[in-house]
This record gives C-alpha cells, structure tokens and sequence, in this order.
C-alpha cells in the first residue's frame, strides 16, 4: 500500500493532549515547527508525517485553536479519512468536544478513533465516570460504533495499539482517485528568498508534477510549478490526500488569498450562489430569518453571504434537512458533494453544516416547486445528472458538461459512451431523447408550413432555424439525418418533406391561372386578376410567387405575368415560321402582337437565352 496517501485529523478541547499525542506518534513537535514555519518550504505547521507499519503515508493534522479547527478541518476535509477525537481521562467531555463532534458530522467524516488521554494521572473510578460520559455523546452522532483506545502519549502506554487501531481503520477506506483533475484550496501564500512564491494546502482530488501548468481561481492567472516539498522532503509530484507545498512562478503572493484554488483544468468554474443540504444546529440560540447573513466555511475559503429559504421565512429548531440556497459576496470554486460548514457572523455560532446540491444555482421561486426539484436534484445519480443536463440543454460538450455537473472528466466521458448519447459535432454530444424530440419537431413544423404555404416549394433552412427553439447545431444534426433517410428533401436553401409538391388547393387560384393561361401573349396585368378573384394581398404574392419559382410562368414586364403554355406556343409559331433569324416586323406580323406586348416578349426571349440582337435581328441560340 505505498503511495497511498490518508490525513487524519485531531480534533479535541484545548489541553486535552493533542499535540503531545502527536509527537509521541510521529516523533515531531509541531510547537516546535511553528517557531521554524518560515525557514523553508514545508507543510504549514500543525501537520506532522505518520509512516504505518503497512507503508501507509499519513499527515496528522494538529490543530490547537478552536477558530483554526474549523478552518482546517474544513479545509483538509476531502483529505481526512479519520478523526481521532482526544478528550483528556481526567476532564471528560466538554463544550468544545461537542461542538467538534457536531462540526465533524456536518463534515460527513465517517471513521473515528476516540482517543481517552493522560490516563496516568487519572483513577480508574474517574476514568470510568469519563467514559461513559463519551459512550452518551457519541451515542447522539454518527460516530456510536467508534472505537475507544485509552493511552498516555508522555510514558507512551497505549501508543502501539492506537498505531494498529489506526492502520486498522484506514484499511477499510477507499482509495483516493488521483486521476481526475486536480485541485488544490490554499490555505497560505508567502514568498522564500531565492525561492519566490510559496502556496500551501491539502490536495483534494487528482496530480501535480514539477513544471505542471496550473491557474488559479478565481483570479483566472496561468502559473508553473518549479518545485514540489511534501513534509519537508522535495519530490517531484504529489497526490489527492498529501498535504504540500508548491513553489509556482508567473504570479506574486500578494495576488493570492486564502481560499483561492489551484486546479489543472476548466472543468472548474467559479460561483457566487449554491443550493445546499443544511442540517442546523438544534436548538439555535436565536432564529435564523430569510436572507439573514452567514459565513460559509467550504475548502479553505471563508465567505459572507445571504441564506435564502424557499419553503420558510425562519428557523430554530428543526432536525430535518432543508434544502436552500447561499447567495454569496464573492466568487467561489466548488463542486457537487463538496462539504461545508455554516456559521453566523454575529453574534458568532456555529448554525450547521451539510454539502453543495448544485455550484451554478440559479433564480427560483418560493414554494413547494422549488423544493421537490432541488430535492430530486440531491437524489440524482452521475448518469441522471448528465441526463437531466442534456434534457435542459440539449447539446453540450464534454467540457461543459463537466463544469455543470461538478464530476469528473473521466466519469462524464464513461457515462456519455453508454449509448444514450449521441456525439454530435465539435465534441458536444446530445440525448437520443433530445434527438428524437427536434427531429419530430423539424418534421411537424414543415409539414405545417406546407398546410400554410401549399405554394411555396420549402422552407428556408434560416427560418427554420429560427423557429425552432433548439440548439442550432442540433437542428443541422437533425437536419442532415433526415436528408439522409429521405424524410425531407432540399432544393437550394429550401427544405421540404420528401413526397411533398407544391400545388394549386385554392379555387380562386386555380381560376386566376385559367385566365392567364386563356388570354395567352396578351394578358392582363397581373393586379386586374387579383381584383377580378378578390383574393388577398398575400394570396396574390403567394401565387405570383409559385408560378414563377416553378416555371410555369414567366415575367413579362413588372405588372405582367405570361404563362407558360402560352409562351412556349408563341415559340413554337415564331420557330416555324422564321429561318435563323427574324425582325421585330416579322415576329409582329407572325405572332399578331402591338408594341406594348411585342418588345417585352422579345426581351424574355433574350433574357431567357432563347434568342440574341445582333444587326437589329434576332437569331435563335441553339441548344
């Protein structure tokens, strides 16, 4: 089990002996560490290395101040894999042992060791009086099955078998994954003569190696890694669960702060409203009302923000989860399931805990909508997440996906290669329900476009566009699909069903077309059959509109429409009746046309390619 790597935390009342158990576990004086914490680059003083007997590398996390506490246990809470909660044999349980226990439960740490100390200078009577006063604490947490060990760090009784409890406990713990993107919260920036910049903190997920290429966030600023120290040793690449130090060029310390993230890729984004899981503190000393002030504790960050409730207006007491929102001051990096603590800026409390529901909340009502959505959305698993995503969405990449999701890169590409999924273009992928759902939109919103333009030969490919509400790519998709298995059919930048013919349903319409046709290579102008039909403005455009797009009928001038069998017959005569070429004279005399009708015909002969002026004649192109 070498490079795998656990923290464990030490919690406990000040004086209860936490730091001298750790020395007499790991051989280092952390008082003494942070009088040197400024000499070179090392883990931030207070974390000391454990070497168990199995080649298990554990940091003991020691931290004296009740404030720090909760700092640094939120802050290396995806690094704590087991809590040793140290109550001194000749003080018992106290205040500040139950608010640590509390905070450990919002946590979500699962594994616990209670640690009875300075057994020595208790009597067994005493001893027994504290024990049992820890068996009826842990009793009310998630910790009831938690072993207790009893030793004395100073002559060293019980340190042996804590080591073996311990090696025992993390046995049973899963693996860290390492091979998902990296993310690092910093609890501390300083500079070192000769060294320059200097972040310290608890790996939460993935890999560093020297000259990795990192940003942080939310600052957005590109740095390198030049060096790498995990307890004081150089390496050249540390993982999830170590806590380490970088040495990281392309930025100064005073552009970072506490809180700020390293990661290694864009599946993070940045965030200033979350929907969470709370569970409060019961009773709370004053009730907590709508939009009241709070100070989120998440990774190393600490933020002020509003709670905004959908379901109430305040609360005391309650033992039930609820389910809201932190709309916060500044900017934050988060992910799904990442832990948190909730305090009340003043007068200072802790109000509860729980974990992220969803990083990037948006706007919702008040009511019971709101709350059974956010409570499916805690229900939700990886492969429901991504589907709900690509149901709202409809076309998303990967790496989109990734950031709305808050899982991992790998995760998200595994659940995409299910066969639910489509990859559609430029690496964004779609549901086959969202397919199906655009492609019988597209096919019903043409067919309604030739109930309504019976006339017209398609749909432009723009204004379909533009009516569906559909991603565009998604829509070319669907588009291209049904071209291709000969559902619809494309002419120019029309699109139509594949069976479908324009043609003449109106009786009105068809009358107008008789005319034409009837008063041959002399008919009227165009608006005196509309007039005559009594048909609409539109009706009319739409008409003249068939007609000429499918040939039937050509323009003889702006007002004048000839049709086409009309036209065709006053060829036919002309040809027949002339050699290679003919006069204007002629043509008048054949076709029996004045002026006013002659010139235009002769002219659409030339337009229309037919014939050409040459010497003031016209000669027949041949085809």
């Amino acid at each position: 089990m070498a490079d795998v790597f656990y923290t464990i935390g030490m919690a406990g009342h000040i004086d209860h002996g936490k730091t001298t158990l750790t020395k007499a576990l790991t051989g280092v004086d952390t008082d003494r560490l942070k009088e040197e914490k400024e000499r070179n680059i090392s883990i931030e003083p207070g974390f000391a290395p454990l070497l168990l007997d199995n080649g298990v590398h554990a940091s003991i996390v020691d931290v004296p101040g009740h404030e720090r506490f909760i700092r640094q246990m939120i802050a290396g809470v995806a690094g704590i894999d087991l809590v040793m909660l140290v109550i001194a044999g000749d003080e018992g349980v106290m205040p500040q042992t139950k608010e640590h226990l509390q905070i450990l439960n919002f946590l979500g740490i699962k594994k616990c060791l209670v640690v009875v100390s300075k057994i020595e200078r208790v009597e067994d009577e005493l001893l027994q009086l504290a024990v049992e006063e820890i068996k009826e604490l842990l009793a009310e947490s998630d910790f009831k099955e938690a072993p207790i060990l009893f030793i004395d760090s100073l002559t060293g009784i019980g340190i042996p078998e804590l080591k073996l409890a311990i090696q025992k406990e993390i046995e049973d713990l899963t693996q860290k994954d390492t091979n998902g993107s990296f993310r690092l919260p910093i609890d501390q920036a300083f500079t070192v003569q000769g060294h320059g910049t200097i972040v310290r903190g608890t790996i939460f997920e993935g890999r560093v190696s020297k000259e990795s290429q990192l940003t942080i966030l939310p600052l957005g600023k590109r740095v390198k890694v030049r060096q790498i120290q995990v307890h004081n040793q150089d390496t050249e690449k540390a993982q999830a669960g170590q806590r380490t130090a970088l040495n990281i060029t392309g930025v100064a310390k005073e552009e970072i702060k506490r809180g700020d993230v390293l990661v290694d890729s864009k599946n993070f984004q940045v965030t200033r409203t979350i929907d969470i899981s709370l569970q409060l503190v019961s009773p709370l000393s004053m009730p907590l009302k709508q939009r009241s002030p709070v100070k989120l504790h998440v990774g190393t960050t600490e933020a002020f923000g509003k709670i905004v409730f959908f379901d109430r207006n305040e609360v005391q007491e309650t033992t039930e989860e609820i389910v809201c929102q932190i709309q916060l001051e500044d900017e934050i990096v988060v992910r799904r399931g990442d832990r948190f603590i909730l305090r009340r800026p003043t007068p200072v409390e802790t109000l509860g805990g729980g974990w992220i529901i969803q990083p990037l909340a948006g706007k919702y009502r008040f009511g019971v909508e709101t709350i059974n959505r956010l409570k499916k959305q805690m229900e939700r698993s990886p492969s429901e997440i991504i589907d709900d995503l690509l149901e709202t969405h409809q076309l998303l990449s990967k790496l989109q996906l990734t950031q709305l999701s808050s899982l991992q890169e790998d995760e998200v590409l595994e659940i995409l290669t299910t066969g639910d999924y489509i990859h559609i273009q430029e690496n964004t992928y779609s549901s086959k329900r969202s397919i199906s759902e655009v492609n019988e939109d597209i096919l019903k919103t043409v067919q309604n476009y030739h109930n309504k333009f019976p006339l017209r030969i398609g749909i432009s490919k723009a204004e379909l566009l533009q009516v569906l509400g559909h991603p565009k790519g998604l829509i070319e998709y669907c588009i291209n699909e049904r071209l291709q298995n000969n559902d619809m059919k494309k002419e120019e930048q029309y699109l139509s069903l594949y069976n479908f013919i324009p043609s003449l349903l109106d009786g009105q319409m068809k009358t107008i077309v008789s005319s034409l046709i009837n008063d041959g290579i002399q008919p009227q102008k165009w608006g005196d059959y509309i007039k005559e039909a009594s048909i609409s403005n539109q009706a009319s455009n739409e008409l003249k509109t068939y007609l000429l797009k499918t040939n039937q009928a050509y323009l003889l001038n702006e007002e004048t429409l000839i049709h086409k069998e009309a036209f065709d017959h006053a060829i036919n005569k002309l040809k027949k009746t002339t050699n290679n070429r003919f006069s204007v004279s002629e043509a008048k005399e054949i076709l029996g046309l004045s002026r006013k009708y002659l010139i235009p015909f002769l002219e659409l002969l030339d337009y229309l390619k037919l014939t050409k002026r040459e010497e003031g004649n016209r000669v027949w192109i041949k085809h």
